[in-house]
């Protein structure tokens, strides 16, 4: 992508209209009498190279015009050499900053850059049957660099911007022997069907077990749960690549799954995540050093140069950790690489108790309490028994007290979601519901067919994963079904429901990041629509404790569900009452 500016001869002038997206980037500008460089947000319009190509010449001034010479090397038969080419680039042509604003991109790189990822797109085209956009070649490309350089390398594009289809390209490369994909067991199916679309050329099959196939050209796909229990078949190969999908499953290095990705032996390896950190910094160093091991082989090391002093505030150390990670770690965000793609709307929305949910409510609590929450670990596992059976009261009353004759009329919550469904039923948006909990998932089934008469799949964990393929390739079919319900933790990660630009979270979890990548399912590449994502909290409740956490999380804050509830537990019981009894106030 080339980003276009103005210059008015002293500072950046407004960035060019009618043509790319506009976007306002970091870029090194010679500022004062002496012409020194600094940073400086610069409007500026993205485009691609084919759009540049298109724009007059005496449109653009010398740094874009050596770019539009320069594209020439799209010709797989011409040849760039690229510190002669680079002679020609003024410096504005390269003034992109390091990770830390302290050196620009030479020219010689960027046309390197440039030549190289054209001559990729060129290479792609033969082989994989996907056109890929400008930012995904560049993404095969710079896969390619980064493991020759360093064997592995962190693909942590923001969720949606084409993963795995870019490590398709990667695997295409590479079949001069067997390679292997290690995914969660959900989406070992996707997997499975996404590189025999992409990549017809090469032979892929699932692995649970047994004889390993390793022929050249083969890519076997597992899942973690298999790698775990049977990794040491996997260790007698040496694969010329493996890929661990949804990496943040590796997060613990002290876990059996954890430790039989280490063992695996491959000259290339590749971690894809949307969420490198979820809650602390140590889980990123395990993903470094899973890939990178040479240059990240110190736990302890990593802790006292980054961690202590990031987690105290040191900027200066969040910015060498930048730097040290920026060769190995490739995080686009959508804005950069994507900006076509529709706006996310958030509607968070407070729902009301009825009067007999306020009842349940508060006889759970009163009863938690006379059995007392006790010391210790006994302390937690009471404290987190109160937590879920709140929170079922929030999603229905049922739930608990085992009356389910009748559904409607009887959570504010549930009253709610079937507005909203019904008014999409009108418009005929299709849309997603997340629960995390298999009760309420199956009370909604229930709910949508005796309100609307709409048969409605239910994608949970328990379901094989030929049964899970099925359900996402009947809803995004044009005619498939309109309203889908969803396990948080077994659908939130790796799909593609682009048919639904609709998402209501029926319930709320600790992590706030766990929430996103579930909407994410819809606000993918392939998406044409704004995706609305409407958050239900019931009012008064602990769910309003929860979602004054989500406001108040930073990126590195530990909230993982397990860390939330013991939060709570090392309040004392006043406090901790104080937080799940109803606020009748509000």
């Amino acid at each position: 992508m080339f980003a276009l500016w103005t210059w008015t001869g002293h500072t950046p002038g407004h960035a060019p209209t009618d043509i790319g997206d506009p976007e306002l980037l970091p870029l090194a500008l010679p500022v004062g009498e002496r012409g020194s460089i600094e940073l400086a947000e610069v409007p500026a319009a993205v485009v691609t190279p084919a759009e540049l190509m298109t724009l007059p010449p005496h449109a653009l001034a010398a740094s874009a015009l050596a770019w539009q010479a320069l594209l020439t090397c799209a010709d797989p038969d011409d040849t760039v050499d690229p510190p002669t080419a680079a002679e020609t680039l003024p410096i504005a042509a390269h003034a992109v900053p390091d990770a830390v604003g302290e050196a620009i991109v030479s020219g010689e790189r960027a046309v390197r850059v440039l030549c190289e990822t054209e001559a990729v797109g060129a290479e792609l085209a033969e082989v994989l049957d996907a056109e890929l956009r400008p930012y995904q070649v560049r993404g095969v490309g710079w896969l390619r660099e980064t493991v020759a350089a360093y064997g592995g390398a962190v693909l942590a594009d923001e969720m949606g911007l084409g993963k795995t289809v870019q490590t398709i390209g990667f695997l295409a490369g590479r079949a001069e022997g067997p390679q292997l994909v290690v995914c969660p067991t959900s989406l070992v199916g996707n997997w499975v069907n996404e590189i025999t679309r992409f990549a017809p050329g090469l032979t892929v099959l699932s692995w649970r077990g047994g004889q390993v196939p390793a022929a050249p050209g083969t890519v076997v796909v597992t899942g973690y749960p298999a790698l775990r229990l049977h990794g040491a078949a996997l260790t007698e190969i040496t694969w010329a690549g493996v890929i661990f999908d949804e990496a943040q499953a590796l997060k613990n290095p002290r876990t059996q799954v954890s430790k039989a990705a280490r063992a695996l032996t491959a000259p290339a390896k590749v971690a894809l995540t949307g969420t490198p950190v979820e809650n602390h910094l140590d889980e990123l160093f395990a993903l470094l050093h899973l890939t990178v091991p040479r240059m990240f082989a110190h736990r302890t090391q990593f802790r006292r140069r980054f961690v202590r002093p990031i987690e105290e505030g040191s900027t200066a150390a969040a910015a060498r950790l930048r730097a040290a990670i920026e060769p190995v770690v490739l995080d686009r965000k959508k804005t950069q690489v994507a900006a076509a793609l529709p706006a996310k709307i958030h509607s968070d929305l407070l729902c009301d108790l009825t009067a007999e949910q306020e009842r349940v409510y508060d006889a759970v609590l009163a009863d938690a309490l006379d059995e007392g929450f006790g010391t210790g670990l006994q302390r937690q596992s009471r404290v987190l028994a109160a937590l879920t059976q709140l929170k079922q009261v929030c999603n229905h009353p049922g739930l608990i007290s085992g009356e389910l004759s009748e559904l409607a009329g009887r959570s504010g919550k549930l009253d709610l979601c079937t507005d909203i469904v019904g008014t999409n039923l009108d418009t005929g948006d299709p849309t997603l519901v997340f629960t995390q909990y298999r009760r309420t998932g199956e009370l909604l089934v229930r709910h949508l067919a005796e309100q609307f008469g709409i048969e409605t799949p239910f994608f949970h964990g328990g379901l094989d994963t030929t049964r899970r393929s099925e359900i996402v390739t009947t809803f995004q079919a044009p005619d498939g079904p309109p309203v889908l319900v969803l396990s948080l933790r077994a659908a939130g990660t790796g799909l593609t429901l682009t048919r639904a630009a609709d998402v209501i979270h029926f319930d709320r979890w600790w992590n706030p990041a766990v929430e996103a990548q579930a909407s994410d399912r819809a606000h993918r590449i392939g998406q044409t629509r704004t995706v609305t994502v409407t958050t239900l909290t019931s009012a008064t409740t602990v769910e309003e404790h929860i979602a004054a956490m989500h406001a108040r999380k930073s990126a590195l804050t530990d909230l993982t569900d397990t860390a939330g509830v013991a939060a709570l537990a090392r309040l004392d019981d006043d406090a901790l009452v104080d937080i799940l009894r109803r606020k009748r106030e509000n």
